[in-house]
Formats: C-alpha cells, sequence, structure tokens
C-alpha cells in the first residue's frame, strides 16, 4: 500500500525525503526545486528488533512525493493508500493558514478515512518556540484531533540538524 508525502510548494517535502533516503544527503547548501509531478524514493528503515536475522535487518519502503504545485490533481493519487506525510513549514506563517485549508480537504476524503497521518513540522531549527506554537494553534491541531476517524501523529523536525528524523523513521515502520 503506497505511502504518500503532500504539503504545500516550498514545505520542504523533498529535503526531508532526501534526508530520510541518504542521511547525509542534505546539509546548509543543499537546494532544490519545487517538485512538478511525483519524485519516489526508497527509504531503509533500520530493524530495531535485535532477534531479526541479518537479511531483515532492513525494511525498504517507497514514498512518492507529490509536489505541491499539484494540489489540485492529488486526489487521483487516493486509491489505497497507508500512510501520508504531511508537510508544513514553520518557519512560514504565512504558509501555514493555506496548508491547514490543504490538510483539511484531504481529511474530508472519503478514500482516506482509514489512512494514517504523520504532520511533521518542519524547518524547526529556523523557527522559534513561539513559531511552533503559533503553527498549531493556526492549524487547529487540538481540535483537528478530536474530529477526525483517521490515526493522526505530530513530530517536529529539521532536516539540516537531524532533529525528528528518527521518530519519523519509527512512524514509518509501523504497520
Amino acid at each position: 500500500m503506497p505511502i504518500f508525502c503532500l504539503g504545500p510548494k516550498g514545505s520542504g517535502k523533498t529535503h526531508l525525503l532526501r534526508r530520510l533516503e541518504t542521511s547525509d544527503s542534505v546539509d546548509n547548501t543543499t537546494y532544490s526545486v519545487p517538485t512538478v509531478g511525483t519524485n519516489i524514493y526508497s527509504i531503509q528503515i533500520p530493524n530495531k528488533d535485535t532477534n531479526a536475522s541479518k537479511r531483515n535487518a532492513v525494511k525498504i519502503v517507497q514514498i512518492l512525493e507529490i509536489g505541491g504545485t499539484m494540489a489540485p490533481l492529488w486526489r487521483q493519487y487516493f486509491t489505497d493508500v497507508n500512510k501520508i506525510i504531511y508537510v508544513v513549514d514553520t518557519s512560514n506563517l504565512c504558509q501555514i493558514s493555506a496548508a491547514g485549508v490543504l490538510l483539511y480537504s484531504i481529511l474530508v476524503e472519503p478514500r482516506l478515512q482509514r489512512t494514517k497521518f504523520l504532520l511533521v513540522l518542519t524547518k524547526m531549527d529556523l523557527a522559534y518556540r513561539q513559531m511552533r506554537n503559533e503553527a498549531l494553534l493556526m492549524l487547529q491541531i487540538a481540535k483537528l484531533q478530536k474530529e477526525i476517524k483517521q490515526h493522526f501523529t505530530v513530530i517536529e523536525a529539521s532536516v539540516i540538524s537531524g532533529m525528528g528524523i528518527d521518530k519519523i523513521l519509527d512512524w514509518l515502520s509501523l504497520p
């Protein structure tokens, strides 16, 4: 079952997925252009079970990134989706409201009622603590979690510092 990575244009989806794919591939000098279309990333997740055999030491998951410019077309991809990673840039308060509207439009999609959602608050190295609180308030996360049917997890992350990357990998390893 597919795993998607969605979010507004410029939210950091590509950098996040590159970091998950290859831990040393993103630094302060890394630059990417907005994704027009889709990209597929193969993420290796280490098996933390100490009883696992050597051949099962790594689990590979594929994640389909759909560019933010394609938001009007996202719904066409929502068949048999298991998990969605939704990325929001917390350093850009102007974008957060628009990100919320896009997120709400996804959450009401009937085909996604059993989908697990991961909300990744990215660029936390650029945001100050109050911005994180404002982002959660603007997205109305507390209210949202009470009203939706989907399993919903929130993780703060910084692709540059690596903060939150292990938590995202742990979330991806869950069934």
